[in-house]
């Protein structure tokens, strides 16, 4: 008895490529969603005002933050693919501009979440400023040459055949990990585990947020004070960068 396929192929074989193509698919997807998670949760503007919006006004606000983010990367993953946004690679005075741009931002942010924080003591009559969380993110995001370049890079590169060091690239801590995964490029659903990746924070961050709230007397005012500090740090870290840029 033959057990040679039609095509020639045996259909042990065909049934172990189909496996492998399925396997391949879901490893591709769970390391794009342990990355996406990796890049989300190091502290940072983003998650100082996702934390800020938490506890002070509840899951749903610090979600909209995180939606906001998540939309900023969303539109520089388009425009990266087709090569719009490759412009600002170019140009290091425009670079320097949107740094500091973003860090302006980032300092008047630093300022609304003071006035939150104020406002959570609630001695008063609990009023609260309006939140603003989504737009606040999507406007940092927007104007993050970092997140830009971040996209330029890697985040396109996820796209091209190819292999890159996949934990390398997150914050703080990507040299102590690098060569730890190197992972190979070109598959949709290394991109598409990232973003899920990214959805999965911006729902627990807040909602981790949210519960500790509940049980701990005064957090919100403690945390919208750091968020608020994070915030100025790195407002006048983006701003020293691109002044010694624009006048070295």
């Amino acid at each position: 008895m033959s057990f040679d396929h039609p095509d020639g192929i045996s259909p042990f074989i065909g049934v172990a490529v189909r496996r492998y193509g399925v396997v391949s698919t879901l490893s591709s997807l769970l390391l794009g969603t342990v990355f996406g998670l990796a890049l989300a949760a190091p502290p940072g503007p983003m998650n100082a005002i996702i934390a800020e919006e938490s506890v002070v006004r509840g899951w749903r606000e610090g979600f909209m933050a995180g939606l906001g983010a998540g939309v900023a990367d969303l539109l520089f993953f388009v425009l990266a693919s087709v090569g719009v946004v490759a412009v600002v690679e170019r140009f290091e005075t425009l670079q320097a501009v949107m740094i500091g741009v973003g860090g302006l931002f980032m300092l008047y942010f630093a300022y609304d979440a003071i006035r939150s924080a104020r406002a959570s003591f609630r001695p008063t009559d609990g009023t609260l400023p309006e939140s603003r969380g989504f737009r606040k993110a999507l406007v940092l995001g927007l104007s993050n040459p970092y997140q830009i370049l971040f996209w330029l890079t890697i985040g396109t590169a996820l796209l091209r055949p190819g292999r890159v060091d996949l934990f390398a690239q997150v914050p703080y801590v990507g040299e102590a990990l690098a060569g730890t995964v190197i992972v190979e490029t070109g598959s949709a659903a290394l991109v598409g585990g990232l973003f899920v990746g990214i959805g999965i924070w911006i729902v627990a961050y807040p909602a981790a947020l949210v519960y500790a709230e509940r049980r701990i007397d005064s957090m919100a005012p403690v945390v919208a004070v750091l968020s608020a500090l994070v915030l100025v740090g790195f407002g006048v870290y983006f701003l020293s960068d691109a002044a010694a840029t624009l006048l070295g």
